[in-house]
């Protein structure tokens, strides 16, 4: 099942977009007029860090929280989450599905994280966490075919802890454009999309959704020839979505 738009809390309807459609948003954004990858994975991960403490209320600093990252810019904004949560005393572990093969930006941000109190725990070592709150920002939206490795491992190990699950812009496993999985995949309890909603993201997998301001002007979208409504966020950084029409 799939999704052309969503709707606002206040009631504004929000396009959905493919994957191939973000790529393009990604593209126009990073080379032509910004913001760049730097800025936007900050912006995504403090707003997962956000939703991360909004979720878990008065008890976000007794919470073990497990941050499950992949190699690219999904994995940089986990990281990036986590550094937030480590500076405000959170009880917060990473585990990065291969930390040698992280992209550039997502390597800067282990860096930064490794300056704080939080953890690093290898996926290896999975099975002797015992998370309250499991974050998956293990796949984005880029997903090709199943997921393999490590990563698959990962995703199969979120999935059969009793944890609730919030993933980052797309629970790992399933095709962002069609809302299908040909393997392991992740139920998330929350999950926080960013820029705009996936086609493929429906409450089955998703759970409840939110959409993350990542400061991207309306001139790159409609480069792109996608329909944004104008000042969608108003006051806020992020909004509550439903499919439009429930």
């Amino acid at each position: 099942m799939t999704s052309q738009a969503f709707t606002t809390d206040l009631g504004l309807q929000v396009p959905a977009i493919t994957t191939d459609q973000m790529r393009e948003v990604d593209r126009v954004a990073i080379e032509e007029l910004g913001p760049n990858l730097y800025q936007m994975m900050e912006n995504a991960g403090r707003s997962l860090a956000v939703t991360i403490l909004e979720t878990l209320g008065a008890a976000w600093s007794q919470t073990p929280i497990t941050v499950l990252c992949g190699t690219g810019g999904n994995g940089g904004g986990g990281i990036c989450a986590a550094r937030h949560l480590a500076n405000r005393g959170a009880d917060v572990t990473v585990v990065v599905t291969d930390p040698g093969g992280l992209t550039p930006v997502p390597s800067e941000q282990l860096a930064i994280y490794r300056a704080t109190s939080g953890r690093m725990a290898e996926a290896s070592a999975l099975h002797l966490l015992r998370p309250g709150l499991i974050v998956d920002a293990v796949i984005g939206y880029s997903l090709h075919g199943p997921p393999r490795g490590v990563a698959r491992k990962t995703i199969d190990w979120a999935g059969a802890q009793s944890a609730p699950v919030i993933s980052l812009d797309v629970p790992s496993g399933i095709d962002a454009t069609t809302g299908e999985s040909s393997g392991s995949q992740v139920r998330a309890s929350v999950t926080l999309t960013l820029a705009l909603p996936k086609t493929g993201l429906d409450a089955e997998t998703s759970g409840d959704l939110w959409l993350a301001d990542l400061g991207i002007p309306e001139e790159v979208y409609r480069r792109v020839g996608i329909d944004v409504p104008t000042g969608l966020f108003g006051d806020r950084f992020r909004l509550p979505l439903r499919p439009f029409g429930v």
